[in-house]
């Protein structure tokens, strides 16, 4: 079996990238696959991968120079992006065709009407790691008028072309499912860590931890505004947020602002299991998800989970009042209600640690990826 993934970049920290590297690796030390990435806009020498790739894992970089068309002011920056485009079709084309594989597989975020368009022997799979209703959305971002149009207008072709050239559209979530249902065939295949548990958390320390990028979608601003209620009644404990991003020094300035002295951000950590079994409650505070794969590490490791039922993946992952709480998106009392429900009561901290832990086996490595081994040798044996 050849198989070959097509990515812009290994070289940035992200769930995509995580999962990408960990499925390509089983699939190439565990199922003996000829496993192939192509990363378009990478340049290893100077920006090497974030995450462990197998030396079985064959790496091709296209290294096309993406940025360069942020150089040229419109109208000449339309041609320079037209050209790049053209370049990385050719290029990619060509890098396909040479490899001559059983199965390609693009990601719904990038490009994936060019990869799935590609002539080749290939089964074509689409991988939906970012929910489709946000993917190239406008949601936290400031567009003009006629930006929003022309990104309305490209957004319905580039999905059109996926439903029609796609022989399988893979989700993380049901709920992306429904979203895809005029593609040929959807499949939903949840994703999986591999993160090492240094130690479960006995669920005794009095802190709060979240992680993930300081940007608009993962909404720590509003977990920041829940923790004004919970600090009222818990002063003695502590929120810990761990990412980087742009909203960085924003956050900040919310946490000086509300005089939150036990609320603080810190940097990416390498060791972030062993943050996850020094605290008692794991936060997801994200407008949309397209899974959440923190809150998969955060039970493994034990934690009790309290999250926004935003879309999608938060309510597929944490069962409510059982391992955690799914409260009402958007509700910040409701959310810092179920903060302090866990922090007064130790027995129910512990008792939906014990089905975090229960509950992240269903999301096990070697299960998730036995259903990924049936797909595509399902759909190689098709075509054949």
């Amino acid at each position: 079996m050849k198989i070959v993934y097509v990515i812009d970049s290994l070289a940035s920290k992200g769930g995509a990238e995580r999962i990408l590297s960990d499925k390509m690796n089983y699939m190439a030390e565990h199922f003996g696959y000829e496993v192939y990435v192509i990363t378009c806009f990478q340049n290893t020498q100077t920006d090497p991968n974030v995450y462990y790739l197998s030396d079985k894992v064959n790496q091709v970089n296209l290294s096309i120079h993406y940025y360069e068309q942020y150089h040229y002011r419109y109208p000449m920056r339309l041609w320079v992006k037209y050209s790049i485009y053209r370049r990385l079709k050719n290029e990619l084309t060509v890098a396909v065709q040479r490899i001559d594989p059983d199965v390609l597989v693009g990601l719904g975020y990038f490009n994936a009407d060019l990869v799935c368009g590609i002539k080749c022997r290939a089964v074509k799979i689409v991988e939906s790691h970012e929910a489709r209703i946000f993917t190239m959305s406008d949601k936290g971002l400031s567009r003009s008028f006629f930006s929003r149009l022309y990104m309305k207008y490209y957004r319905g072709r580039y999905f059109r072309r996926i439903e029609k050239k796609a022989d399988v559209v893979v989700t993380l979530t049901n709920g992306d499912a429904k979203e895809w249902m005029k593609a040929k065939r959807v499949e939903v295949i949840p994703n999986f860590t591999v993160m090492p548990v240094v130690k479960l958390s006995n669920c005794k320390s009095k802190r709060v931890i979240a992680v993930g990028r300081l940007e608009w979608q993962k909404g720590f601003d509003r977990l920041i505004n829940a923790w004004v209620i919970v600090s009222r009644q818990h002063p003695d404990w502590q929120l810990d947020i761990f990412g980087s991003g742009s909203l960085e020094t924003c956050l900040k300035q919310q946490i000086a602002s509300l005089g939150l002295s036990h609320a603080e951000i810190h940097s990416f950590t390498s060791n972030i299991s062993q943050e996850y079994s020094d605290s008692s409650i794991f936060a997801l505070s994200s407008r949309f998800e397209g899974f959440g794969l923190v809150l998969l590490e955060a039970m493994h490791n034990g934690l009790p989970c309290v999250t926004f039922d935003c879309p999608f993946g938060p309510s597929d992952v944490v069962a409510d009042n059982v391992n955690g709480y799914v409260v009402k998106d958007g509700d910040v009392p409701g959310f810092a209600e179920k903060l302090c429900h866990l922090i007064e009561d130790d027995n129910l901290r512990s008792s939906f640690s014990h089905a975090s832990i229960e509950r992240a086996k269903i999301f096990n490595q070697d299960v998730v990826m036995a259903r990924w081994k049936a797909l595509v040798e399902e759909l190689v044996s098709q075509r054949a």
